[in-house]
């Protein structure tokens, strides 16, 4: 994904055999909006690794799961004990508002919803 993200993929060779077919990637450039969201992840992010049993591999479901806990019934909870959590995850929920708000218009521009 970094590699991506900076207009590099990995070739393995095939650009030297068919050089036409290679697309020529360009560096992501991302809105601060976007970049906001970025933020308050990484925060969120770092806040979960810092725990003594944070697994390494976890996606934001398996952090949401680790600080709501689940009911008797099996289903996530709501809310958290976890007052910096609860923080966290209002920013990075905010971010992705104001991030949605921004693309919405553009999802009926470019034809992917129709109004």
């Amino acid at each position: 994904m970094y590699d991506f993200i900076k207009g590099k993929l990995g070739n393995d060779g095939y650009d030297e055999l068919f050089p036409e077919l290679i697309p020529k990637y360009k560096v992501l450039k991302f809105s601060s909006e976007a970049k906001n969201v970025f933020k308050a992840g990484k925060k969120l992010w770092q806040y979960y690794h810092s725990q003594p049993s944070a697994n390494t591999n976890a996606s934001l479901y398996d952090i949401r799961e680790f600080f709501q806990g689940r009911d008797d019934s099996g289903k996530m909870n709501s809310k958290s004990g976890d007052d910096t959590y609860t923080i966290l995850i209002g920013e990075l929920r905010s971010a992705l508002k104001t991030l949605a708000q921004k693309i919405e218009p553009k999802v009926y521009e470019y034809g992917f919803l129709l109004e």
